[in-house]
């Protein structure tokens, strides 16, 4: 996606809201240079920790109590105008705020009015951790200048392409339409992002190239993406689904839950913390930091190497199911804290797999370079690549094409 124009106001603001932080980024799309970066985080703590980072210079850090978000805002408006880069600056052209759950109304970014905050809200009880603290975030964004424009995109919008046959879950229609049960997909501007810069790594146009994306962070999933569009993807109706991930499970038998409910008497509000925040890597090994389990492992740990091999093991059969799936691979890439770090993360994911024409080469593998890189020797009938991915640029790209034409 290119930016619309680039004479008038040029400057985004990213704000990515969370439950209990708030990160911001400040760009300047006249050459997608960043101006300014900043965390509130321990928001509602005793102390909170604010770093701010202008572009040409030193990051200032400060602790103190924030009691919620919209002290959060007012606190990075208050760095941003010490900068000389106010949200009343003429400069400033929009706001541009991640939306985890956009359901299936929205499938492009949105300027955001009274109705549009309205339909975000009834979307909440899908995302109950993540849309009310966007929303908030939105809100007072609004209200510390009201002229701005406030653009919501959305973590599920990337997704909303799945044919209904990828979309539906096998249980009955009139129960799933009357609770909004179906797979909405995360991490959607990550795998837009990515996938695209793939198909520029290639010297190709996005609808020419076929890619399976691994976004593989503390969160983690997998997309299969034909021509530009996103075909199939992990996360379901919640980010729970899918790949191994640092404290979420992926992927159990639904009838865990009944299990442990009836046999191990164990609250439906307990399992939910067992499955999102005491499973995956933390659950499988007691680390969810991937560098841990990987020097743990080095040095002879059974458990690490039981929780890496298991991650492992479910990365593989899903890049084989997206293969499957897409019919023809142009590229496989690796992308988010750990694809983009962890070079044994990515040789035993395609290790072995030289029959569907993936390989790696070890030394492109392990090299400590920074930007899209490809990482297959050139006899490869398919691409492995490592492209860092870039959030904030893509809200902020999607963003700009908006709201400045």
């Amino acid at each position: 996606m290119s930016a619309a124009r680039t004479d008038g106001p040029s400057r985004v603001l990213v704000l990515n809201s969370g439950s209990s932080s708030v990160k911001y980024q400040l760009l300047d799309m006249a050459d997608r240079s960043r101006l300014a970066t900043g965390l509130v985080e321990r928001i509602g703590e005793r102390s909170a920790r604010h770093v701010h980072t202008p572009a040409d210079g030193e990051p200032r850090e400060r602790e103190r109590p924030v009691a919620d978000h919209a002290e959060a805002l007012e606190a990075a408006a208050d760095e941003l105008a010490a900068d000389g880069l106010g949200l009343d600056s003429p400069e400033l052209l929009a706001v541009g705020h991640r939306v985890v759950h956009g359901g299936r109304r929205f499938s492009e970014p949105t300027v955001v009015d009274d109705s549009v905050l309205a339909a975000i809200e009834r979307l909440s009880p899908l995302a109950p951790l993540h849309n009310p603290a966007n929303l908030e975030g939105i809100r007072t964004a609004r209200a510390l200048n009201p002229r701005l424009p406030q653009v919501a995109v959305f973590d599920t919008a990337f997704h909303t392409t799945l044919p209904e046959h990828a979309a539906r879950y096998a249980i009955d229609v009139a129960t799933a339409d009357a609770h909004r049960v179906r797979r909405y997909g995360f991490h959607g501007t990550s795998h837009a992002y990515v996938s695209r810069r793939t198909a520029a790594l290639l010297g190709r146009a996005p609808d020419e190239v076929n890619v399976i994306v691994l976004h593989l962070g503390n969160g983690a999933s997998a997309a299969a993406v034909a021509g530009g569009r996103c075909v199939d993807t992990s996360m379901g109706m919640t980010p729970l689904e899918g790949l191994v991930m640092g404290t979420r499970s992926g992927d159990v038998d639904p009838a865990v839950v009944f299990h442990l409910a009836r046999n191990g008497g164990m609250a439906l509000d307990d399992i939910d913390r067992l499955l999102n925040q005491r499973s995956g890597l933390a659950g499988l090994c007691g680390d969810n930091d991937m560098r841990e389990i990987l020097a743990r492992r080095d040095a002879g740990d059974e458990r690490a190497r039981l929780a890496f091999d298991v991650y492992i093991h479910r990365l593989r059969r899903y890049i084989g199911a997206y293969y499957a799936v897409l019919g023809r691979v142009d590229a496989l890439v690796f992308t988010a804290g750990v694809g983009e770090n962890a070079a044994p993360v990515r040789a035993a994911a395609v290790a072995g797999l030289g029959s569907l024409g993936l390989a790696i080469d070890e030394g492109l593998n392990s090299a400590r370079t920074r930007g899209p890189r490809l990482i297959s020797p050139e006899y490869a009938r398919v691409a492995v690549a490592v492209v860092p991915t870039d959030e904030e640029l893509e809200i902020a790209t999607q963003t700009f094409a908006l709201v400045g034409s």
